[in-house]
């Protein structure tokens, strides 16, 4: 295929809204030509006048390199003699005459805030080490695997002695065991994707395609993915898609007027972020967009993607008064244009690579989220359930005698709980704005607060769905997270937040190793009520099932009371061994609890003909496991009592009053 047949090609694809791998077209790329050897770029402008290529090497002169449209909206120009990691703009001229210096939008490398250029850069020749796990990936489906992710920003987790944020390199060095160590699988990162303003997080992104240079290089980022992987994590990247921020030199306006964005007022942008819109129903913006997800997967080996606010996406009248949207063909307020591309961001994800994670942040009631496309869905396989963070946010800030009235926001969830594929957050969002840190929304001294996290991460891990929790939960930090700094490790000279870590540390060991934790997340066959309605003592009991239907008994306790000779109904096993207790002395404990085994007996209780009678230590969670087999004795055989006892159905729902 010659050189103009293959741009025909491309430029096809792209303009059909179908191009996945742009990014070996559009940019910047190596290239000889006519023997000599120098850099192509190439952008997309169809409302341009005029545009050139500007940097060092020619002294950011707009006349010295231009570009020619070689095909509608599209221009090239080809120069000789540049090098790696040289600095460059394009100067685009719109249909007004103004000229802006706008960055590369497929760039792989962008100069350091507060530079705003873009960066000569290749990305190919990274050695990757990571086959082992790939393998090992492949064969694990989600819905029977545990994942539970530590969420970091890599610039505040920890820094320098003078202040500094740490690099890629030595973040992998770092972070990498110390997340290992922790007993989590797999690391969330809020936005690497090139930002200009630290206060955004990373979420109003200018460069989809570059990394961001904070921290290094693309390569540098090659090789923090590839430690993770070496040392069996999975990396998820927080993806931003609904909407870019507006500064002069990036998407905004590119070719002097509404090129990325909508061009509706009513569409274009999300004024409460202040913030512009893609336009979803453009095709060589979906191409952009199915491009950038694309490469983050493939040529950065990402496991997964958490693609941020899709809720703004779907609805038009999202953050928007009467009068200030307008109704889809259909008359309603669905983005219909937005549905069609998440759909076809979801196929393409798992045509690349059919262990992804497609993760969304969804708020709202949308059906179907997490379910194939074929089947009607938006083709996600997972959602973050913000309801169920909402509702447990709200309760363990409660102090506890006033959680008898609001023992709905714990099992209100169950509702729900298996009508999609749910990730359980607790995420950087729920300790900012003066929400208070995780430690920080409990009630009491700092001991009863170091318990009510303990009790409440137990629930978590026990709580049927993925897991996530944001970085410092672990220490015990008090204050809220402040992304100017690093997590407060101060705090671990101190006995009590050494203890937490402890716990977590064993608590996740404990999660990875049940299989009943994880293996059935999504359907009611894992899952099953005992106890849901003891809103008095702030307790719930339920089981937890793998696939063979080997069962956990799982036990929370939100209240600082311990409970004697607390009774339940248990399947006929003989006993019942404590084998997880987060009220123990080496996390800081009372030490309460259950040593010996728990003899079951012929006690019909919560519809079961048998039942334990335990000790419940103080705001805590214990598991407890059933062995051997509990024979009915011959004397027993005609007890009525026994006789009417009836277990309730594997797959029942024991009602829960509605909010």
């Amino acid at each position: 295929m010659g050189k103009k047949d293959s741009l025909a090609f491309n430029s096809h694809v792209f303009h059909e809204g179908t191009m996945t791998r742009g990014y070996e077209f559009f940019g910047a790329h190596l290239e000889r030509r006519d023997g000599v050897d120098g850099y192509v770029f190439r952008t997309w402008a169809p409302n341009a006048e005029s545009i050139s290529v500007v940097g060092e090497f020619n002294h950011w002169n707009d006349q010295a390199n231009p570009m020619q449209k070689v095909e509608r909206e599209i221009w090239e120009a080809f120069i000789p003699g540049l090098q790696e990691y040289d600095l460059y703009k394009f100067s685009v001229t719109g249909a007004n005459g103004e000229a802006h210096l706008k960055a590369d939008p497929y760039a792989f490398h962008a100069e350091t805030r507060p530079g705003t250029a873009s960066k000569l850069y290749d990305i190919t020749g990274y050695e990757w080490h990571d086959k082992a796990f790939r393998a090992q990936r492949h064969k694990e489906k989600i819905g029977e695997s545990p994942m539970n992710a530590y969420e970091v920003h890599l610039g505040s987790w920890r820094r320098y002695e003078n202040g500094d944020s740490m690099s890629y390199r030595d973040l992998a060095d770092q972070l990498v065991p110390y997340v290992k160590d922790l007993g989590y699988n797999y690391i969330e990162l809020l936005p690497v994707t090139e930002h200009p303003l630290d206060d955004s997080w990373g979420y109003q992104c200018t460069g989809y395609f570059a990394p961001t240079s904070r921290y290094g290089t693309p390569k540098d980022f090659m090789y923090f993915v590839d430690q993770c992987h070496q040392a069996g994590i999975g990396v998820v990247l927080d993806w931003v898609p609904a909407h870019f921020c507006k500064d002069e030199f990036g998407l905004f306006e590119f070719d002097g007027g509404p090129c990325y964005e909508y061009k509706d007022p009513k569409k274009w942008e999300h004024y409460g972020w202040g913030t512009r819109v893609f336009d979803y129903g453009r095709p060589e913006v979906k191409s952009f967009l199915l491009s950038s997800a694309e490469y983050w997967l493939t040529q950065y080996h990402i496991d997964g993607l958490r693609v941020d606010a899709v809720a703004s996406m779907l609805y038009l009248d999202y953050d928007r008064k009467d009068g200030q949207w307008t109704p889809n063909s259909k008359g309603g307020k669905e983005n219909l244009e937005a549905i069609a591309f998440l759909q076809d961001l979801n196929r393409m994800a798992f045509r690349a690579n059919p262990d992804v994670l497609m993760i969304a942040e969804e708020s709202t009631a949308w059906p179907l989220v997490s379910r194939p496309v074929d089947a009607g869905g938006l083709g996600f396989n997972l959602k973050w359930n913000m309801g169920w963070m909402n509702d447990m946010t709200h309760y363990i800030k409660l102090d506890p005698f006033f959680r008898k009235d609001n023992h709905h926001d714990v099992t209100f969830s169950f509702m729900y709980a298996f009508s999609e594929n749910f990730v359980l957050p607790i995420s950087h969002d729920e300790v900012v704005h003066m929400k208070g840190s995780l430690m920080g929304k409990m009630p009491g001294d700092e001991a009863l607060k170091a318990a009510g996290v303990r009790a409440f991460y137990s629930y978590i891990l026990m709580h049927p769905g993925k897991k996530l929790v944001f970085m410092g939960a672990e220490l015990g930090q008090i204050n809220e997270w402040h992304f100017e700094g690093e997590l407060d490790w101060f705090l671990l000279q101190q006995p009590l937040h050494r203890q937490l870590r402890d716990f977590f540390r064993a608590s996740n060991r404990f999660y990875l190793d049940a299989k009943e934790l994880w293996e059935v997340d999504f359907s009611w066959e894992g899952f099953e009520w005992i106890v849901p309605d003891d809103s008095t003592n702030n307790v719930v009991v339920f089981l937890r099932k793998d696939k063979k239907g080997k069962e956990l008994v799982c036990v929370v306790n939100f209240s600082p009371v311990e409970l004697h000779d607390y009774r339940f109904g248990v399947p006929q096993k003989k006993e019942y061994r404590e084998i997880f207790n987060s009220d123990l002395p080496a996390f800081g404990g009372t030490g309460a609890g259950n040593e010996k085994p728990v003899r079951t007996e012929w006690v019909p209780s919560h519809g079961f003909p048998c039942s334990i009678a335990v000790t419940i230590p103080p705001m805590s969670g214990i598991v407890l496991r059933g062995e051997g087999y509990l024979r009915l004795p011959k004397n027993m055989a005609a007890d009525p009592k026994l006789a009417a006892a009836k277990k309730p159905p594997r797959k029942g729902v024991v009602e829960i009053k509605s909010k």
